[in-house]
């Protein structure tokens, strides 16, 4: 019995490591903003901790949409 039956080649796998720090980054920079919005918002609105925590709650939510919409596999 062979033991190469599903490996990967090199190329798939810069690919999927590319693609997973791709998502890695814009996950970083959707939090990063999502943080100074709430804070520029609550400092504006004068109710200080409140978007600061729900906003980047709120882009993690659709961030691990997004994700699992991406990554899942497809039922045809």
């Amino acid at each position: 019995m062979s033991n190469n039956l599903h490996r990967p080649s090199s190329a798939d796998s810069k690919r999927d490591w590319l693609r997973y720090a791709g998502l890695s980054t814009q996950l970083l920079v959707y939090l990063g903003l999502a943080v100074y919005g709430g804070i520029k918002a609550d400092r504006w609105l004068h109710c200080f901790p409140l978007l600061t925590a729900l906003l980047p709650l709120i882009v993690l939510g659709v961030v691990f949409y997004k994700l699992i919409k991406e990554t899942s596999s497809k039922k045809s």
